[in-house]
């Protein structure tokens, strides 16, 4: 755990030690807010359907955008090779880096809720599935940032470790909208397998089993591949 700690400092000081936070932080929260103000008007109504609208959208290019780093820049460097010299275990170097990853998402979501706030004064918003819908966005992020920290594992280049993981992200985004093509006695099966099928159960305030294993299993299958990944770089 301790060795974990360490890692998640390191990395999540690095990304504000670089512009990196700074420039994702402004263009995640300006995208956003155009989308939720232009249209909060528009509908009338106290909630944020909007916001729980796009952010998961911007997601697919933004989380990318945090993990491309976490593993290739070092593999290129060679810094990992002294992480290697250290007695840390392959997990503990993807947990850290992928909770220090998380911390980036979370305040990425806490600077949104000035718009719940906004809401909030506009009329009488339902708490409940404002909790809801946060959680959602939560544990999607969480999903998506696992699967770019796998990406970013198996390459030293940042950029191809972008598209991978944005390939991958934007495949469990849209197989929910191409149920049609599907034949039906697999549509239940890709159904289960669109993470926007579980984003807005949660979203609704269904927060059932299914949902979270769904969540849990994607975040703990991407980091134990990327662990995997990364013993095989090291020739265990």
């Amino acid at each position: 755990m301790d060795n974990i700690l360490v890692i998640f400092k390191r990395e999540f000081r690095s990304y504000f030690d670089s512009p990196v936070a700074y420039i994702v932080l402004m263009f995640f929260l300006l995208v956003s807010g155009y989308f939720f103000t232009s249209n909060l008007f528009l509908m009338n109504q106290a909630n944020l359907q909007t916001l729980f609208g796009i952010i998961p959208l911007l997601y697919i290019f933004f989380v990318p955008a945090i993990s491309m780093r976490l593993v290739a820049e070092e593999r290129k460097s060679g810094t990992i090779e002294l992480l290697f010299t250290y007695p840390i275990k392959d997990s503990e170097i993807i947990i850290g880096k992928y909770l220090a990853a998380l911390g980036l998402i979370l305040i990425l979501l806490l600077f949104t809720l000035v718009y719940a706030i906004s809401v909030s004064m506009l009329g009488n918003m339902d708490g409940g599935q404002t909790f809801s819908g946060y959680l959602a966005l939560f544990l999607m992020g969480a999903g998506y940032l696992a699967i770019g920290v796998f990406a970013s594992s198996i390459t030293e280049n940042q950029i191809i470790a972008f598209i991978v993981a944005l390939a991958i992200s934007f495949f469990f985004f849209i197989i929910n909208k191409i149920l049609f093509f599907v034949p039906p006695a697999l549509a239940s099966i890709f159904e289960y397998l669109a993470i926007e099928y579980h984003f807005q159960n949660i979203a609704r305030g269904v927060i059932d089993t299914r949902a979270l294993i769904y969540f849990f299993s994607m975040i703990y299958v991407s980091l134990l591949l990327a662990s995997h990944a990364l013993s095989r770089r090291k020739g265990d």
